[in-house]
Order: structure tokens, then sequence, then C-alpha cells
């Protein structure tokens, strides 16, 4: 009979190098979706959002702007350009064109301050002093006056002219735009008057306008790039 001999018992060859070779359960989970927003990034945009002009308040603001410019340049020309540079008719649609813009301007104008009264403006940024809130609480007092001013004293200046009767008023050379009334009912020469009064007075507007539109921007480059409190960018679209 032949002796067996008889082996030791030992696991199956690579049992254990496989259990080594698998990773442990732990590892083979998905690392868990985060789905939660930073509580920074999450009021972020709307922080951002409450620090800026409405979409409608920045439209009309840069259309009035826009339109101010416009007139400036037209009635800079109508007064300096010397006699005969331009024919009769050129000179009559430029100062009717200047004309039919200061009206758009006054009607532009009544909407922003009634959308003003109802959507709050964003607040200036804390760290101003309170001599700089005053100041440019003024300078938009002062422009929405002299932006009301000077369309209701051009058209007043309008009205007293002698030959308005005979050269009625059109917008766009569209639209029929009416003069004030009881001026046109005036004797011509308390009408001859009014006129020239009107026009000094407008043009003392103008003149000011000029002035608070400077500080006005002077101001806003001053917190833009000497303070670093970017103000501009609550006006932009």
């Amino acid at each position: 009979m032949l002796a067996t001999k008889h082996l030791p018992r030992t696991q199956a060859p690579g049992i254990k190098s496989l259990r080594c070779a698998l990773p442990h359960t732990e590892t083979l989970r998905p690392d868990p979706v985060k789905t939660s927003i930073p509580a920074e990034s999450a009021f972020a945009e709307p922080a951002a959002e409450a620090q800026k002009y409405t979409r409608v308040a920045v439209l009309l603001h840069w259309l009035i702007a826009l339109l101010i410019l416009t007139n400036v340049v037209l009635g800079l020309t109508a007064a300096l350009l010397p006699d005969g540079a331009l024919s009769d008719t050129a000179i009559r649609l430029l100062i009717d064109t200047h004309k039919s813009i200061g009206i758009t301007v006054l009607g532009l104008a009544i909407l922003r301050v009634l959308w003003r009264f109802t959507h709050r403006p964003p607040p200036l940024p804390a760290e101003f002093p309170g001599w700089e809130r005053a100041a440019a609480h003024a300078a938009h007092v002062a422009l929405y006056v002299l932006i009301f001013a000077m369309p209701l004293t051009g058209w007043l200046h309008d009205s007293a002219w002698v030959a308005a009767a005979s050269h009625p008023m059109y917008l766009y050379g569209l639209v029929p735009w009416p003069r004030v009334g009881f001026i046109m009912n005036l004797d011509p020469a308390t009408k001859e008057q009014l006129h020239n009064q009107f026009g000094a007075l407008h043009t003392a507007c103008s003149y000011a306008l000029y002035g608070v539109l400077a500080l006005h921007v002077a101001g806003a480059l001053k917190h833009q790039w000497i303070d670093r409190h970017s103000v501009i960018r609550r006006m932009m679209p």
C-alpha cells in the first residue's frame, strides 16, 4: 500500500491576493453631490440688484441725458453760427427740432419723477459721509428743477414769439403742439417783452444745467476712481 502524504490545509490560491486587490466598500461609494449653495453666493445676486436702479429708471435716465446733450449741441449751433451760415430752411429745421426734443424731455422727466416716487431708489453706500450725501441730494434736486425749467421756459419763450400765430408748432414735423394760450393772447408789445425775458431765463437755466451736470459727472468719477465706491454701476443697464 502506498503511503500518502497529508498536505497542510491552505486557502485556495489567489483568494488572499484577490481580497487585497478589492477596495473596501466604503471607497466604492460615490461622493455625495453638494446641492447646497453657500450663503454668500445665494444672496450675492439679490444684494447686487438691490443696489441698482430699476431698468425703467436706467432707461429714462440715459434717454433724458442723451436728448439733453443733443439739444445742447443744437442750441449752441443755432446761437454761435454766424448769420448766413445756414439757409433759413435749415435754421428753421434746427430750431423746430430743438423745440421738439425739449417737449420730449419734459414728458420723459414727468415719467421719471412719477417712477421715482413709486420705486424707491437704491441707497448711497454707507461709506459716504454726511456732507456728500447732502451734496448728492442737492445736486439731484437741482437737476430735476433745471430739467423741468429748461423746456418750460423754452415753451413760454416760443409762445411769446410775435410770429407764433402764423408759424404753428409741430413735434418732429408731425404732431401739432399748442402754445401757451394766455401768452398768445397778450398784446404784441407785452409779448415781445416776455419773449426777451423768457429767452434770457432759458439761457440762464441752460448754463446752470451745464454747471450742475459737470458737478454730477465729476462727483460720480471721484467716487469711482478716487474713493473706489462704484456708484456708476447703479445706473448701468
